[in-house]
């Protein structure tokens, strides 16, 4: 179904170039909704990188620019402080490498990705002597205007890579219900794509977690697990698409194509977490350890806490607190995803079950939006919804960035309240959207996309 007869809000836009498509119209030519899709995906990742301008400038040099312009970004950073000017190899154990860098604190897809990067980026615009710098101090590996060039060639081929799998998504998503490709014009021209896109590398995560969702709706589930399993090996968050997964097979008891997706998810994990755990054990952990010890941080409800009431909530407290609430939530997903009259979509259950992760976690940085940005557009496919849930995602983008910057200090300093409001915004109008979800699957005929047939059931 056309976008213009399907959503109220594309129809009120629709009326200012000639209203909503006609029975008469003919075929849209070379113009199919795949290449719109990925025209319009390749603008707004464009106007991503206008916005990060500023600070690319200056290498991202100046310190309070990078706030108030609000063009941060973590890739010019770990250029030089994870060792990738030098080429160091993220799970080296060679004590003279450790002892000159950080371990990368990412999981191994994500490394592997940035020292690939960081390869090219030497091939463009390198040193022609790597040996040379590992005599000197790391603050001092080359004259600035030499390191400034390579940081700024290292995030332009950052930017080209995340463009390439932003595509990769877009695709996927156009591909994932072919009865309504124009729901992936949603995640085409989303403010928070081009906001948070280049903010880390967590768009690898978002096009395996996209690719999971189209095999999986073209029942495929042993590339679902392969998608979901190398995912997880790029982010923690693909790991919860296989609680909707579960919940979907569960209803079909299809049995065979649930352990064929799980198996499939832990072998490509492995095989590409084994050689980085055999490369250097400690360097591997890394990733896990930080997590595990990290205390409440930046747009979670746990931060908001601690600075309104004075507390310092441990990690601890927090893992064990936030682990019942998530795991009470994914119960919760369970029981909505098996009492539904009709059966699911495994885009609604994901999104519920990462929302969930997301809202107690003791961290959300503002990039993590980009975790639910696919789900979303297929899981509540109504622009008015999306621009809800989206308008709290652009302004707490705003806010954190002027909270770290210190301009949204109170007239006697210290708390920051206007930032704890842009918190309780955020998480508002993303529970906004888990309400609307949750009610499109307990009661089916709210949702906007056509179900398909009853799947057979089949026993084991």
């Amino acid at each position: 179904m056309h976008p213009t007869h399907d959503d109220r809000v594309v129809a009120g836009l629709a009326d200012g170039i000639g209203g909503p498509l006609g029975t008469r119209a003919g075929p849209g030519g070379w113009w199919t909704p795949m290449r719109v899709v990925l025209l319009l995906t390749a603008v707004c990742f464009a106007l991503g990188m206008v916005q990060k301008a500023p600070c690319f400038a200056d290498s991202w040099n100046d310190g309070e620019a990078r706030y108030t312009a609000m063009c941060y970004s973590d890739l010019p950073y770990l250029y030089t402080e994870r060792g990738f000017a030098e080429q160091a190899w993220p799970y080296d154990d060679d004590p003279a490498v450790r002892e000159r860098y950080e371990v990368m604190e990412y999981p191994v897809a994500t490394s592997y990705l940035v020292y690939g990067v960081a390869v090219l980026t030497h091939l463009v615009a390198g040193p022609d002597d790597l040996a040379e710098r590992a005599d000197r101090p790391v603050d001092d590996l080359a004259a600035p205007e030499v390191i400034d060039r390579e940081v700024r060639w290292f995030v332009a081929v950052n930017a080209l890579v995340l463009a390439l799998l932003t595509l990769g998504a877009a695709a996927f998503l156009v591909r994932v219900n072919p009865g309504r490709p124009w729901d992936a014009v949603a995640f085409a021209v989303s403010p928070a794509l081009a906001l948070t896109g280049l903010v880390n590398w967590d768009l690898l995560a978002v096009v395996l977690v996209a690719g999971a969702l189209w095999a999986f709706a073209r029942d495929r589930p042993v590339l679902t697990g392969v998608l979901v399993g190398v995912g997880v090996a790029a982010k923690l968050y693909p790991l919860f698409l296989l609680g909707g997964v579960l919940v979907v097979l569960l209803r079909r008891r299809a049995w065979s194509d649930l352990a064929g997706c799980g198996l499939a998810a832990l072998l490509a994990w492995l095989a590409l977490n084994v050689p980085a755990a055999l490369s250097s054990r400690d360097a591997w952990e890394r990733f896990w350890s930080f997590n595990a010890d990290r205390g409440p941080d930046l747009g979670s409800l746990w931060l908001v806490w601690d600075q309104a009431t004075g507390s310092s909530t441990s990690a601890d407290t927090v893992n064990q607190v936030s682990l019942v609430f998530f795991a009470l939530w994914c119960v919760g997903v369970l029981v909505v995803g098996l009492r539904a009259p009709s059966e699911p979509r495994l885009a609604q259950l994901a999104f519920l079950v990462v929302a969930g992760f997301l809202l107690v976690n003791k961290v959300y940085s503002p990039q993590y939006v980009l975790w639910l940005l696919p789900l979303a557009v297929l899981a509540r496919p109504r622009w008015r919804d999306l621009l809800i849930w989206q308008a709290g995602e652009v302004l707490y983008f705003a806010c954190v960035w002027w909270y770290l910057a210190g301009i949204l200090e109170a007239g006697s300093g210290g708390d920051s309240p206007f930032y704890w409001i842009a918190i309780l915004v955020r998480v508002a109008c993303q529970l906004w959207l888990v309400a609307v979800v949750t009610r499109d699957v307990l009661r089916p005929a709210h949702d906007p996309v056509v179900r398909p047939a009853p799947v057979e059931v089949r026993t084991a």
